[in-house]
């Protein structure tokens, strides 16, 4: 059996000529395994909850980078905002106007990802292209100093159908693609397109993707007592 430092050297090796970053889904997963991965070279973990976060995040090296990938509360920014590298999973303006009010108090600017749905399933969370562009156009959002919009993410349907899974990818590309152009053209921030996972990575990779969330390929099965 491989151990979790071998997996993450073989993503390593997999992803070296590609634009594309590794984020290690450690959720559930305890700091002893995030340790093994750490070891390897990993530094990009993801967790889904912010107090697993917060409880994870004092145990490890002050390097490593926490990406917030689960659906967010606003009332759980505030445990996070000190430290957390990338908000992947913002899906409205009113999450945006608190990691902007908590980026304040902290004094700093907080990166994140808008969030699509783009499953055919109905327990994703995530914004159409319709409401991106409200928010984007809003008054509210241009006063916000303290978050700053990277790019975007998505969660595809969990399906073996590669050209099912083909569309979806790239129809986060043309998001992505219609929101640099017409809100970030002089933005060299905006740039991150995080699809794919353990068992689609490829497929993503394929179709643009610059960041793959792995978590049962790198720790194998997640605790589900734990979730």
């Amino acid at each position: 059996m491989r151990t979790i430092e071998e997996n993450i050297q073989d993503f390593q090796q997999r992803l070296g000529g590609t634009n594309c970053r590794l984020i290690a889904v450690s959720k559930t997963h305890p700091v002893e395994l995030i340790r093994e991965a750490y070891d390897g070279g990993q530094r990009a973990f993801g967790e889904n909850k912010a107090q697993e976060m917060t409880a994870k995040q004092p145990l490890l090296p002050p390097d490593v980078e926490w990406h917030m990938i689960g659906h967010l509360q606003t009332n759980k920014v505030k445990y996070i905002a000190s430290f957390v590298h990338l908000i992947q999973s913002v899906d409205s303006l009113r999450l945006l106007q608190e990691i902007e009010k908590q980026g304040q108090k902290h004094n700093r600017v907080i990166d994140c990802l808008l969030q699509f749905y783009i499953a055919e399933e109905e327990t994703k969370f995530g914004l159409d292209l319709k409401e991106a562009r409200q928010i984007l156009r809003s008054t509210e959002y241009s006063q916000l100093k303290n978050v700053r919009i990277c790019g975007v993410m998505g969660v595809a349907t969990n399906t073996n159908d590669e050209q099912h899974l083909q569309r979806e990818f790239a129809r986060l590309r043309g998001y992505f693609e219609a929101l640099r152009d017409e809100f970030f053209p002089n933005a060299p921030h905006f740039k991150e397109i995080s699809m794919g996972m353990s068992s689609d990575y490829q497929l993503a990779i394929a179709e643009g993707s610059t960041m793959i969330r792995v978590g049962s390929a790198i720790f194998g099965n997640r605790n589900y007592q734990l979730q």
